[in-house]
């Protein structure tokens, strides 16, 4: 009853307080560490608990469309054009990976949306320590920790949903065993 009541409250934040949350957020720097989840039902929900080796942070990605780099050497001028590029990933998997790359020493268990304006997008993503001993000690989280690199892999629950892997059947044909498998056909 607790978390419904606290899935309620997050759905109903009045506006004073988000934009309070968002300038504050925009002054921070990218990654930063914080000391408990702001959603504390999403967080337990995707397997976070309260303990030594488990950390949340928060991650800050900008909205938008990316630009191909410019070739510098070789080929004709008119293949030179910076054209769009389409990353192919959501903005929680890039959120994830960046965590990621921020903690080694970590691995990513989860994430989920928090806020965005405009510019930027907002996640905060779960990380286990994958040599901490009340993590090994833990029979779930150890499997976890076991699997080294599992954000860049598309291993996580948000790289799956982003390789079109929660769907099954007709019509997914073209999605296993990988996207890049049949010549990027799938998406």
């Amino acid at each position: 009853m607790f978390y419904q009541r606290v899935k309620e409250n997050w759905g109903n934040l009045s506006s004073g307080l988000r934009l309070e949350r968002l300038i504050s957020w925009r002054r921070e720097n990218s990654i930063v560490r914080i000391e408990r989840p702001t959603r504390l039902d999403r967080a337990r929900s995707l397997g976070y608990r309260a303990k030594q080796g488990v950390l949340v942070v928060r991650v800050r990605v900008p909205r938008g469309g990316r630009k191909r780099e410019r070739p510098t050497k070789a080929g004709r001028r008119s293949r030179r054009a910076t054209s769009r590029k389409v990353v192919k990933m959501s903005y929680l998997w890039i959120c994830e990976q960046r965590a990621n790359r921020k903690y080694k020493n970590c691995e990513v268990l989860g994430s989920y949306p928090l806020l965005k304006d405009g510019r930027y997008f907002w996640a905060e993503v779960i990380l286990i320590d994958r040599n901490h001993p009340s993590v090994l000690s833990d029979s779930i989280l150890r499997n976890v920790a076991a699997q080294r690199g599992r954000v860049f892999r598309g291993l996580t629950s948000q790289g799956r949903k982003s390789r079109g892997l929660r769907n099954k059947g007709k019509g997914a044909e073209k999605i296993r065993p990988s996207i890049r498998a049949h010549r990027e056909r799938g998406k």
